[in-house]
């Protein structure tokens, strides 16, 4: 029996499927009928242990005359217990599929039935224009208060969309509206857009008890970079690879691998074995230098300075040990289609050798050292709980939701390149708090130590690189993905004509981990919403919108791009302009 073959039987049972798909053997693809949508997806997600890793919609019209939803599950169980989990060789991808008609863009909301998808849905109608009916929260997600109505840059007949257009009169479109828990004297807290704590821009509302937090919300996406745009029937696959890379600052590499991966695997391309190793390399000097930031920062924001300067020494040794392997202090520019630009030397792997024990020795003690530190502890310990239930019902990834319990890891799950051939472990913790959350990356960094040395030592000889005969295989789509430092990312392509982009969805990490921040937040003070926002280890977007807050009329207004553009042009002539 092929891989999923049992679960497609079960889901049969239940649904009408119309096709199933294979592209390639592990990634399997199901066309149900819009109106039965929200019950496949929940028979995979709850009843055959599936979790929400995508939605891809996009804009088929110019192929079948239809939009088309693509709801992505990573097979893997539901992993409530330690007995919840599909045995490896059925572990696999299914998409369901299915076509909203270009004359009634509408289909039944997955929210109602899997929590996971509100994210998703309300991006559906920011980029598309397809409505989610019955959605509980269908405020815009990513474009602005002063986005004009109608515009949805995604769609193929904004092609000739190439610039921000005008914004509309802020005055004539609603502010955006916080949703704030009805009774008399709750606190408004507002934290950010810009915060001391935050490199970037996140506008949380805290709404307190006094001291305590008894709901929050929040918007992100100050800054939508329109990349996904930008990359198609624009942009070859290898220059994809660095469009991917400038997602993020930290994890780029992991989005980098991801994307060119989805195109492999496409068409079917397998790359040398020495490529797949040195991948898996970088891969993990990312997740070094990550996590040894992230438990730095969750030191610094509780104010234990003297930790994040000795860990952040650490840290300089991983950027020292991505030099070696890329040329470069980030692991940046290195993918293409078929491996990767750069190879090693024998020299270059025994100085890296030596670096990985320098890591490895320092990160314990200093490890040790933060955990001998009560203050430190009693700050993590109990903080921020993201609960099992709660974490199973929005699909979250990666430390976040290893910290509650949950043995999730593309590497484990899913694993690709040559971490098939290397032995280690998934660390888990059980306390759903921010300790947890730090404990977790600490254990990894060990196994990200040992995974790099396997490598080494087990090094294979022969090509860096493929040069692939052809990319032209219109229509065709997969699934690229990877374990980034913070959690799952999932990429995924369509091949449109003359080696082009038709459709590239990139997902990362964090989008799957803000839905349920808000649960994490509830319970805490007000001091440790800051704390708890770092033990995600959050990837925002830069900024060109702020919320300016009169504290005497305790009113906000959202100053536009416009605005920001004439109060600036105002201060030319100011007297203190040069001061």
């Amino acid at each position: 029996m092929k891989i999923g073959e049992n679960l497609i039987n079960k889901v049969k049972e239940k649904i009408a499927i119309s096709d199933v798909y294979r592209q390639p053997e592990d990634q399997i693809t199901i066309t149900v009928d819009r109106n039965d949508l929200p019950e496949a997806v929940r028979i995979l997600y709850y009843d055959l242990g599936g979790w929400l890793s995508s939605m891809v919609p996009n804009d088929e019209r110019q192929i079948n005359g239809n939009y088309t939803l693509y709801y992505i599950l990573s097979m893997e169980g539901g992993k409530m217990t330690p007995d919840d989990e599909i045995v490896k060789e059925d572990k696999c991808w299914i998409t369901v599929k299915t076509y909203i008609p270009a004359n009634d863009p509408t289909y039944p909301s997955v929210t109602l039935k899997v929590p996971a998808a509100v994210w998703y849905e309300r991006e559906a109608f920011d980029m598309f224009g397809l409505t989610a009916v019955g959605l509980p929260d269908p405020r815009r997600l990513m474009v602005s208060d002063d986005w004009p109505e109608g515009l949805f840059p995604l769609r193929k007949d904004s092609m000739d969309y190439r610039h921000r257009p005008n914004p509309v009169d802020h005055k004539d479109e609603p502010e955006h509206e916080f949703i704030k828990p009805e009774g008399a004297g709750v606190l408004d807290v507002p934290l950010g857009p810009l915060h001391i704590t935050s490199d970037e821009p996140g506008h949380f509302r805290l709404y307190c008890d006094g001291d305590t937090i008894i709901d929050a919300d929040y918007r992100l996406f100050y800054q939508h970079r329109g990349m996904e745009k930008l990359a198609e029937n624009r942009m070859n696959y290898d220059q994809m690879g660095y469009l991917a890379e400038r997602v993020c600052g930290i994890c780029g590499y992991a989005h980098s691998i991801a994307c060119i991966e989805a195109a492999e695997k496409a068409i079917g391309l397998e790359i040398p074995l020495r490529a797949q190793a040195m991948r898996v390399i970088c891969l993990e000097i990312e997740r070094l230098h990550s996590h040894l930031l992230n438990i730095g920062l969750a030191c610094e924001v509780t104010g234990n300075v003297n930790a994040f300067m000795h860990i952040f020494r650490i840290r300089e040794f991983s950027m020292e040990l991505a030099q070696l392997v890329t040329g470069g202090r980030k692991t940046y520019g290195n993918v293409v289609v078929g491996g990767l630009r750069r190879d090693m030397t024998g020299n270059e792997i025994k100085q890296s050798l030596k670096i990985l024990e320098t890591i490895e020795t320092q990160t314990n003690e200093v490890w040790d050292a933060v955990m001998d530190d009560k203050n430190q502890i009693k700050r993590w310990k109990g903080v921020g709980i993201l609960d099992k239930q709660v974490a199973r019902d929005f699909s979250a990834v990666g430390p976040n939701v290893r910290g509650s319990g949950f043995k999730r890891d593309s590497r484990y799950d899913h694993p690709y390149d040559f971490l098939t051939q290397l032995d280690f472990d998934i660390p888990t913790e059980d306390g759903c708090d921010v300790f947890a959350r730090e404990t977790v990356r600490y254990k990894e960094l060990l196994q990200s130590v040992s995974i790099i040395r396997q490598c080494f030592e087990m090094m294979p000889g022969g090509l860096t690189v493929i040069k692939p005969q052809t990319l032209i295989k219109p229509q065709a789509f997969a699934i690229g993905n990877d374990e980034a430092p913070r959690g799952e990312n999932i990429h995924w392509i369509m091949h449109g004509n003359a080696q082009k982009v038709y459709r590239w969805r990139c997902r990362a990490a964090t989008y799957n981990n803000w839905p349920s921040l808000r649960y994490q937040f509830r319970g805490n003070t007000i001091a440790d919403a800051a704390l708890i926002v770092c033990s995600l280890d959050p990837c925002y977007s830069c900024t060109e919108r702020v919320t300016v807050v009169d504290v005497k009329s305790n009113k906000s207004k959202i100053l536009t791009h416009k605005d920001l553009k004439r109060y600036s042009q105002s201060l030319k002539n100011h007297p203190l302009k040069n001061l």
